[in-house]
């Protein structure tokens, strides 16, 4: 069960960095980032 659920977290995590989202949350973590300090 367990080595089921790591295959598939990681089969979800790939395709989430072959599709471009990673860039896409990264960017908006950081533009969260700068609101809540008030620097952006």
């Amino acid at each position: 069960m367990k080595k089921t659920l790591l295959l598939f977290s990681i089969l979800l995590i790939s395709y989430g960095i072959y599709t471009g989202e990673m860039g896409i949350v990264l960017t908006k973590a950081a533009n969260i980032c700068m609101e809540c300090i008030g620097i952006g």
